[in-house]
């Protein structure tokens, strides 16, 4: 009994330290934002379960999930220094698995994306294969950028949503207005973390938007995206037949006008790690929210 108990508490160690590296719940959200948007808005089938058990579509959101899984740990094998310091509780969950296994575990997932895709096209493979590279480059060259980082982690966060926009070829005007506003709230969060994680880019040289022209800038550029992220909510609620998806956009303008209320007084750590929750939770709500097209 002791060394069945031992072998559990070993394996769920490693479990725990593997899902907290690939960032399962983040990889859990984008593959129901796939498939949500798969079956409510670029879809044109009014039966959702066809859209779903799409066999095709299963690999390219596979494919995609997996190399997903493959960026997170790359991602952390570049940023472990970093985030001894703005995430040491994480940065132990994650060395129960050491450096080594996760490399291996990349050039795996990376191989294995590729193949997944080839179920659903030679475009796919190819599309994946972009995809992958461009995790890479991040994490190790633009990432530390200012301002160019953030960029290219919002146009990353895209490629997903981006993926099964190809597939279904649907171009729709709102469908463009509804990336802008997605892409600015990105943005935002993207630039918030820069705030959050100042103490650990400072101490590497990393040359964040607050690092390298200050703080206040930073918050003035956020000032900035986020009023026009409520003009383009406003837009969509007011402009576009969105049946009652247009709840969501509403509650994004009240959320967005108290975030910016928010980000007036925060000077801390704790107090853009509250504003950073306040855009996962909206991003979560979003994602959610495309179920009201079924209404």
């Amino acid at each position: 009994m002791s060394i069945f108990s031992h072998r559990f508490k070993w394996f769920l160690k490693k479990t725990i330290s593997f899902l907290s590296a690939i960032r399962g719940y983040n990889i859990v959200l984008i593959v129901i934002a796939q498939y949500l948007v798969s079956a409510f808005i670029f879809s044109n089938d009014e039966n959702a379960w066809i859209t779903i058990l799409n066999a095709k579509l299963f690999a390219l959101i596979s494919a995609t999930a997996i190399a997903i899984a493959g960026g997170y740990i790359i991602n952390d094998f570049y940023d472990r220094e970093k985030d001894v310091i703005n995430r040491p509780t994480r940065t132990k969950i994650n060395l129960y698995v050491s450096q080594k296994t996760r490399l291996v575990l990349y050039f795996l997932m990376n191989f294995l994306a590729v193949i997944v895709a080839s179920a659903n096209s030679f475009n796919a493979v190819l599309f994946i294969s972009v995809y992958i590279f461009g995790l890479w480059f991040y994490s190790h060259k633009l990432k530390k950028q200012a301002f160019i980082g953030n960029v290219t982690a919002t146009i990353l966060a895209f490629f997903p949503l981006f993926a099964v926009f190809i597939f279904f070829k649907n171009y729709e005007f709102v469908i463009f207005i509804e990336a802008i506003f997605l892409g600015l709230i990105i943005l935002i969060r993207e630039i918030v973390k820069d705030l959050e994680n100042m103490a650990g880019d400072l101490s590497l040289g990393y040359t964040s938007l607050p690092i390298k022209y200050g703080e206040p800038y930073a918050k003035n550029v956020i000032y900035i995206l986020t009023s026009i992220a409520i003009v383009t909510a406003s837009v969509l609620t007011f402009k576009f037949s969105l049946g009652k998806l247009y709840y969501f956009f509403e509650t994004s303008v009240l959320i967005l006008i108290v975030f910016l209320i928010y980000l007036v007084k925060s000077t801390t750590k704790k107090d853009f790690v509250k504003l950073h929750n306040i855009l996962k939770g909206l991003i979560v709500l979003g994602v959610f929210s495309i179920l009201l097209l079924k209404f």
